[in-house]
């Protein structure tokens, strides 16, 4: 086994597993989360402390600056960088996080998309612009139904995209997803687990943990990044709990609304996580959290003695 995946819902535990496990076999941690990788947002995505950085070498996290729209094949790129580093040094690399294209790009490749040119970016920019999500994904159906049926109509960034290689390209995007390469592991290198606790305990937990990171100073956080005057496209404006402070910053909610739109938001990020490793990701064995690093030691000691 070249490599651990440890994927899950948020607030599943996977930190604490990463830690324990990385312990035990002189591991390294790569984070495999679209919103740690934003410097800016340390409090709000719950990024791992100092003091859990300590333990192991961490790659990745807070690497990015939030002006930037970080994507999957720049993590990509950078995750095989890191991978090799990790094994120059004779660690045993641990890839951590919640992102599904994060982690089937690590094993499965990127789509070889051309580039959109910039003419027709700013033309569907600016024709989406104040316009419903249900609006876009509706023009998306019209032409390209086949991807249209993929996405959720409550999501007007990847539908726009979509659009976006529809009109550039005359094809659809499912059909480049069938055209993947660029792999950085084989998926019979690594041993892939998902973290399935109790949707009730999980809920709880998005809940306790959204509170803490208030209490920890994620509104300061949110202020400081309103301050910037980012695009709100960017993806780092959209890390749940940030549009609704910031909202609440403005005065437009309460800031008990926002929290309970954070809290929510979150809660149904983690089902779209379930629904989307279960269907996307038939590699993933999925493992109880209290379950999962004596079943983990157990694999790796009987894969080590496979011949």
């Amino acid at each position: 086994m070249r490599a651990l995946l440890i994927a899950g819902p948020t607030a599943s535990g996977k930190t604490a597993l990463a830690l324990s496990l990385a312990d035990q076999f002189g591991g390294a941690i790569i984070n495999t989360d679209s919103m740690q990788v934003y410097r800016d947002l340390s409090i709000i995505t719950a990024r791992p402390t100092a003091e859990e950085m300590a333990r192991a070498p961490h790659h990745l996290l807070g690497t990015v600056d939030a002006a930037e729209n970080y994507s999957v094949a720049r993590w990509l790129a950078d995750a095989g960088a890191a991978l090799r580093s990790i094994e120059a040094e004779g660690r045993f690399p641990i890839f951590v996080g919640g992102t599904g294209l994060y982690f089937r790009a690590l094993t499965q490749g990127l789509s070889d998309i051309p580039p959109v040119p910039e003419a027709v970016r700013a033309e569907l920019r600016d024709w989406a612009e104040g316009r419903a999500s249900e609006d876009i994904h509706a023009r998306l159906a019209a032409l390209d139904p086949e991807t249209a049926a993929t996405l959720r109509p409550s999501d007007p960034q990847r539908n726009l995209r979509a659009l976006e290689v529809f009109m550039a390209t005359g094809r659809s995007l499912v059909s480049f997803h069938a055209e993947r390469k660029g792999a950085v592991l084989q998926s019979d290198e690594v041993l892939s687990i998902f973290l399935a606790p109790d949707r009730d305990v999980l809920r709880a937990r998005i809940d306790a943990r959204f509170d803490g990171m208030m209490a920890a100073g994620a509104l300061e956080e949110v202020e400081r990044l309103a301050a910037r005057g980012l695009d709100p496209a960017l993806p780092a404006m959209r890390a749940h709990g940030v549009p609704g402070l910031i909202r609440a910053l403005r005065g437009d909610i309460s800031f008990d609304e926002a929290i309970e739109k954070g809290k929510a938001d979150t809660r149904a990020y983690s089902k779209r996580q379930h629904t989307w490793f279960r269907h996307q990701a038939p590699d993933f064995t999925w493992v109880k959290p209290e379950e999962a690093e004596v079943w983990v030691v157990a694999k790796k000691s009987e894969i080590a003695k496979t011949p």
